[in-house]
């Protein structure tokens, strides 16, 4: 199995359809701990992510991937636009010219992109951020591309990865951002990036197991 381009761009489609979904629930998880905006922050990024898809979609995944990430960081303010825009762009040069994906391309791009973000960020696991939930997908999904694994399972497993990060951010006192100026009353509270960074893989595993 391998997701084509259409595939891709529907998993960006249906992303960006779970963050208008999710934006209040977002931005409530933000307003414990933070500046109250990543919801609808991130609506409006992918909402203007929605209206450039068109002028790619007859391009490759690494240009489209390009193309979201520098528009989230031209159009979303806060930590989030430059994060998730790293995120992005740095998938996108790692599978540069592809028209599809393997598992281990997708495994590439999913760590490319982390690496970019805990550069950017300057975050680590436990730090109560995005990472807390992106980098255990990432390992899932190296795992899986180096055993063999159905990219159906893996996606289903890296989500899985994503979801435990995302509910260890819980009780852990924040160390990065806006969060970590509350020091021990960030903790008890869920971290809102690691919530739509479990959304991003939980989209993937939903939208690539119907294309499968």
């Amino acid at each position: 199995m391998s997701i084509s381009r259409d595939a891709v761009l529907d998993w960006i489609k249906a992303y960006a359809a779970a963050i208008t979904t999710s934006k209040d629930y977002l931005t409530k998880l933000d307003a414990d701990i933070g500046d109250g905006d990543h919801g609808t922050n991130m609506d409006r990024g992918f909402q203007s992510v929605l209206a450039k898809l068109p002028s790619v979609a007859d391009k490759d995944i690494g240009t489209i991937f390009k193309t979201v990430g520098m528009t989230l960081v031209s159009t979303v303010g806060g930590a989030g636009g430059p994060l998730y825009g790293t995120l992005f762009i740095q998938m996108g040069t790692a599978v540069a010219g592809k028209m599809e994906l393997t598992l281990a391309d997708w495994a590439a791009a999913v760590q490319a992109g982390v690496n970019g973000v805990v550069m950017r960020g300057k975050a680590n696991l436990g730090d109560k951020t995005m990472v807390d939930a992106l980098t255990p997908a990432a390992a899932s999904l190296k795992n899986a591309a180096a055993n063999g694994v159905a990219f159906n399972e893996a996606l289903q497993e890296a989500e899985h990865a994503a979801a435990e990060g995302m509910i260890a951010t819980i009780p852990l006192v924040a160390r990065k951002g806006r969060a970590s100026y509350l020091g021990e009353r960030s903790a008890g509270h869920q971290d809102p990036g690691a919530t739509s960074s479990h959304m991003l893989l939980k989209t993937a595993a939903d939208t690539w197991a119907r294309a499968g």
